[in-house]
Parts: C-alpha cells; sequence; structure tokens
C-alpha cells in the first residue's frame, strides 16, 4: 500500500515541479517594468526567471526583453501587457509550444529552436487576431484603438 502512495508522491511532485520551470529570464528591463504571479506583483530586473502564466507590463518609460529556453527572444516595449499562456520546450527534440498574448503595446520577437523544428509551434495571440510564426523575426502593436 505504502508503494502506491510514494509513487503518486512522487508523480504529483514532478508535475507541480514540471509547471513550476522557468521557461525563460530577462535579459533587459528598464523603466517601469513589472510581472504579476499568484504571489503577487514585483519589479522585473535582469536575471530574473519568467514562467509560464506570468503577465508582463510596462509603464510608459519601460521596456523587457526576455531570453526563452530555446533561445526565442521578446522584448516589449512601453505601455505593454504580454502574458506568457503556454511554454513547452524539449532541449533534446527541440520540440515545443509557445503561446502568448500582446493584450496592448508592442512585441519584437525572433524564433527560437522550436520554431525551426516545428514552424508551427509559436502563436502570438491579439485581440483582434492569432499570428502563426512561421519566420524568425516579426513585429506586433496593439493599439487601443485595435482592441475590442
Amino acid at each position: 500500500m505504502w508503494r502506491k502512495w510514494t509513487l503518486a508522491f512522487c508523480a504529483c511532485t514532478f508535475a507541480m515541479s514540471a509547471m513550476a520551470d522557468e521557461v525563460g529570464h530577462v535579459k533587459v528591463a528598464k523603466g517601469a517594468a513589472t510581472v504579476q504571479r499568484s504571489t503577487g506583483k514585483i519589479a522585473l530586473v535582469p536575471g530574473m526567471k519568467i514562467f509560464t502564466a506570468d503577465v508582463i507590463t510596462t509603464g510608459a518609460d519601460g521596456a523587457v526583453g526576455i531570453t526563452f529556453v530555446d533561445n526565442s527572444l521578446i522584448s516589449t516595449g512601453p505601455n505593454s501587457v504580454f502574458v506568457v499562456d503556454q511554454y513547452t520546450f524539449d532541449s533534446t527534440t527541440h520540440v515545443g509550444q509557445f503561446d502568448g498574448t500582446l493584450k496592448k503595446g508592442t512585441l519584437a520577437a525572433i524564433s527560437g529552436k522550436m520554431v525551426k523544428q516545428v514552424p508551427e509551434s509559436m502563436r502570438i495571440h491579439t485581440p483582434s487576431s492569432i499570428m502563426g510564426v512561421r519566420g524568425t523575426e516579426f513585429l506586433v502593436k496593439v493599439d487601443e484603438a485595435s482592441r475590442p
């Protein structure tokens, strides 16, 4: 009986640690830049870990650059809100999925290893569209007027 409990405990621990895995880190943080997590809102600083479900927000003077574990690069400009909706990446096969949402503001991206392996593995959602990333570099801007 204790083996079943031990196995169940190990499975739960593994699942929880997988959910809490770092998906990237802050390379650059300037001006007003914060991350909203279940633990609250904290100021972003270079080197800080980024996780799935993080909400990155910049103020009028803010900008953030994030490097993800597959070497994808995301930069947000002033007055932006970006959410890391889903991120998985296998460093051996380079297979993964990256879904993010730009709620407002600007975003520049350079795709990494997962898009080179599976071109449709990265998607950026905006209030009015979903972009499947097939190239390597792109820019997105969500104006207040374009939001529903």
